[in-house]
C-alpha cells in the first residue's frame, strides 16, 4: 500500500480530449519522487528531439512529491515543467500556495499534459474523477475574473485555480502560472506553453483524509516540533516578521541591488521601496497550506488585494532595475503582471532593457515617445504593452535575447540573459556562488540553485556542516572549496524542489534540520530513509536536467554570464568588484569534473549509471 501519495498519474491527450491514468510502482516513485526529477522522466521519455516549445509535440507537467500535502509547513509546493520556450531547453517552475496540496488531494500525483486542445479548455479534477471543459467563456479574462467565473460555473467556491491571463493566452515567452491570484510558477514561460496547447486553466479540489500516512501519530509530532522551531529559529522569525521585502536594504546595504540594468549596486531610492517603506502599506501576512511561518504579505495600495504584496525579486525588478522608486507604482505593475500573468521577474528585466535601449537611442514607442529610466508610469504602461503585444511591446514578449536580435542597432549588446532566460536580482560580483548558480542552472539564470554563501558566515557555518562543509564559503572567491560548497548546496536546494518543500522552512537555512527532515519523510511513506538517498534523488533531478538540455544542443558553451556581470560596480560598498571571467570559467571546468561530467559539461556514462539512469547512456 502506498503512504504519503495516490500512485496515480494522469495523463491528458488534449489533442484527442482524453484522460488515462498511469500507475507507477513504488520503485518509480522512490525514484523519482516527485517535483523536477518526475517531471524530467516524462519530458525526456515524451518530447521528441528539437520539438517546438510553443507546439503540440511540447510536453507540460504539473508534479507533487511523496510528500506534498503532508500537514508540515513549507511541505505545500509544486513544479511546472515543459521545454522552455526562452532556452528551448529544459524548462521548470515551483510555486507554493494551496494548488499542489489539493491536486494531491484530487487523486493525483502528477499531471502530464500532450498535444494541443483544437478549443480553449480547462482541466476539472474532483475526488479522482478528470473531464476537460469548455473555457471559451474565460479565454482572454485575467486571473482574478478566470478564476471567479470557473469557481461559479461549477459552483465549487473552494476549487484551486491554476490560470494563465491574457500574456499566456498570447504567448509571451515570459508568461507565468498563477494559482490563488498570489502564488506564481514564474519562471520558464511555462505560461506561455499552457497558451500554445489552449489550455487555460488547472482545477482541482480534493479531500485531505484521502491520503493515509505510515505513522500519522509520529507525523503530528514532527508537525509540533517544527512549528515550535519555526517559532524560535531566527531566521524564520524574521521571514514571517518582515518577510522577503527585508532583503532590499540587505542587497543595498552590500552594494549589490540590481539598479538600472545592472549598471550599478546601490539605489537612492532603496528605502522607499524597501521595508521602511513597505510597511507603511502593508494590510497584514499571508500564507500558503498548513504554513506557521506566514512570509507573504498583502499590501493596501492595489485594486484586489487577491493578488497580494510583491516580493524582494518584484521590488528589484519593477524597482530598483527600472530606476522606479516609487512603490505605489511597483505594487500597481505587481498587481498587473498577476493579473495578466507575467512573470514579473523577466518582466523587469524586459522593461529595463527597453528603458535603456530608448536611453541609448536605439529603439522608441510607435508615437515617437520614449521611456527610461525612473519612468514609473511609463513602467506599468510598459508592463500592458507586453501582455497584450501592442507596440514595442509585441517585440519585448519575446524576451531579451530574441527582442535585442530583431532590433538591433547595438540591442544584442545588452542580452543580459543565461541560455535566453532573463536572471533574478541578485548580483555575483558580491557572491560569485549565485554566479554558478546562472551559469549552471538548467533552467538559465536561476537565483535559487544554491544557498547563497554569505548566509554562512562567522558562526553560521555551523548550519551547513552537516554538509561537510566546516569553514565559512568565502563569498568572493572561485576556488575548490567554493566549488565543493556550491556543489552540496545546489544538491540540497534541488532536493527540496524534488520533495516539494519550501527552502523557507528546512536546512540549511531554516529550522527544520536534515534529521528531523529524515523522520517526516518515514512517518509520511514508511521507508526508512537517509539523507544520502535523498540527496541522491537531487543529484539525479540535476542529471536528468542536464540531459534533457544536452539532447537539445545545450552544454558547456551556454554555461555562461552576460558581460556586465565582468564589469566592476562603479561605486558603493562592492565598488570595483567583478567576476574574473578567465577564473570563473576554471571553476566551472572544476566543477564537471568534480560532479562527472566530461570537458562539454555533458554527465559520463558512470555517473548515469551510479544514479541509476543508465537507460540515458544508451
Amino acid at each position: 500500500m502506498a503512504f504519503g501519495y495516490n500512485g496515480k498519474i494522469l495523463h491528458v491527450d488534449l489533442s484527442k480530449g482524453e484522460c488515462t491514468v498511469e500507475t507507477p510502482d513504488e520503485v518509480f516513485y522512490r525514484t523519482y519522487w516527485g517535483g523536477g526529477a518526475l517531471a524530467s522522466y516524462y519530458l525526456l521519455k515524451f518530447i521528441p528531439k528539437g520539438a517546438d516549445a510553443l507546439g503540440p509535440d511540447n510536453v507540460l507537467v504539473f508534479a507533487t512529491s511523496v510528500l506534498c500535502g503532508a500537514p508540515l509547513s513549507g511541505f505545500s509546493r509544486f513544479t511546472v515543467a515543459a521545454k522552455n520556450p526562452l532556452t528551448n531547453g529544459f524548462g521548470e517552475s515551483e510555486a507554493g500556495g494551496y494548488f499542489g496540496p489539493e491536486l494531491k488531494h484530487a487523486g493525483y500525483d502528477a499531471v502530464v499534459f500532450r498535444g494541443k486542445s483544437a478549443k480553449p479548455v480547462y482541466l476539472w479534477i474532483k475526488d479522482g474523477k478528470a473531464e476537460l471543459r469548455d473555457a471559451s467563456k474565460v479565454w482572454g479574462k485575467e486571473n482574478a475574473q478566470c478564476q471567479d467565473m470557473i469557481r461559479e460555473e461549477l459552483s465549487e467556491p473552494k476549487a484551486r485555480v491554476a490560470s494563465i491571463g491574457p500574456a499566456g493566452e498570447k504567448q509571451v515567452l515570459f508568461a507565468c502560472i498563477m494559482n490563488e491570484l498570489a502564488h506564481a510558477n514564474g519562471r520558464c514561460g511555462m505560461g506561455a506553453v499552457m497558451g500554445s496547447k489552449n489550455l487555460k486553466a488547472v482545477v482541482c479540489l480534493g479531500n485531505e483524509e484521502s491520503i493515509e500516512y505510515a505513522d500519522a501519530e509520529a507525523l503530528k509530532e514532527v508537525g509540533s516540533w517544527h512549528r515550535k522551531a519555526i517559532a524560535a529559529h531566527m531566521p524564520n522569525v524574521n521571514l514571517g516578521k518582515f518577510g522577503t521585502p527585508m532583503h532590499v536594504m540587505a542587497q543595498q546595504n552590500a552594494g549589490i541591488l540590481p539598479t538600472r540594468n545592472w549598471k550599478e549596486g546601490v539605489f537612492e531610492h532603496a528605502e522607499a521601496i524597501g521595508l521602511p517603506g513597505y510597511e507603511k502599506i502593508l494590510k497584514k501576512r499571508h500564507t500558503c497550506y498548513k504554513c506557521s511561518v506566514a512570509c507573504k504579505r498583502v499590501v493596501t495600495c492595489v485594486s484586489d488585494e487577491r493578488y497580494g504584496g510583491p516580493e524582494y525579486e518584484t521590488l528589484a525588478a519593477l524597482g530598483s532595475l527600472c530606476g522606479v522608486g516609487d512603490l505605489e507604482a511597483v505594487c500597481k505593475g505587481h498587481e498587473r503582471c498577476n493579473a495578466l500573468g507575467l512573470d514579473t521577474v523577466g518582466t523587469g528585466a524586459v522593461v529595463a532593457f527597453a528603458m535603456e535601449m530608448m536611453e541609448k537611442g536605439i529603439t522608441k514607442l510607435s508615437d515617437g515617445r520614449t521611456i527610461k529610466f525612473g519612468d514609473k508610469n511609463g513602467m506599468v504602461e510598459l508592463v500592458e504593452m507586453i501582455a497584450n503585444r501592442k507596440d514595442l511591446g509585441d517585440i519585448l514578449a519575446l524576451g531579451i535575447q530574441r527582442a535585442g536580435k530583431k532590433i538591433g542597432n547595438g540591442a544584442e549588446e545588452l542580452n543580459f540573459t543565461v541560455k535566453g532566460q532573463e536572471p533574478a536580482f541578485h548580483d555575483p560580483r558580491g557572491k560569485t556562488g549565485v554566479g554558478m548558480g546562472f551559469a549552471l542552472s538548467p533552467t538559465g539564470a536561476d537565483h535559487i540553485e544554491a544557498p547563497h554563501e554569505v548566509a554562512f558566515q562567522g558562526d553560521a557555518v555551523k548550519m551547513i556542516k552537516p554538509l561537510g562543509i566546516l569553514e565559512p564559503p568565502k563569498p568572493l572567491s572561485n576556488d575548490a572549496e567554493k566549488v565543493r560548497y556550491f556543489i552540496y548546496g545546489q544538491q540540497t536546494w534541488a532536493m527540496n524542489n524534488t520533495l516539494s518543500i519550501c527552502n523557507f522552512v528546512v536546512a540549511p537555512i531554516f529550522a527544520m534540520s536534515y534529521a528531523k527532515l529524515c523522520e517526516a519523510v518515514q512517518a509520511i511513506t514508511g521507508w526508512e530513509t537517509s539523507l544520502f538517498e535523498l540527496m541522491k534523488a537531487a543529484e539525479r533531478s540535476i542529471v536528468l536536467a542536464r540531459m534533457f538540455n544536452a539532447r537539445e544542443g545545450l552544454d558547456r558553451k551556454d554555461d555562461k554570464l552576460f558581460k556586465r556581470l565582468y564589469e566592476a560596480l562603479p561605486a558603493g560598498p562592492s565598488a570595483g568588484k567583478k567576476i574574473d571571467e578567465a577564473e570563473f570559467r576554471k571553476a566551472l571546468d572544476l566543477y564537471y569534473d568534480m560532479v562527472g561530467w566530461d570537458e562539454n559539461g555533458i554527465p559520463r556514462k558512470g555517473t548515469l549509471h551510479q544514479l541509476n539512469l543508465g537507460f540515458l547512456a544508451e
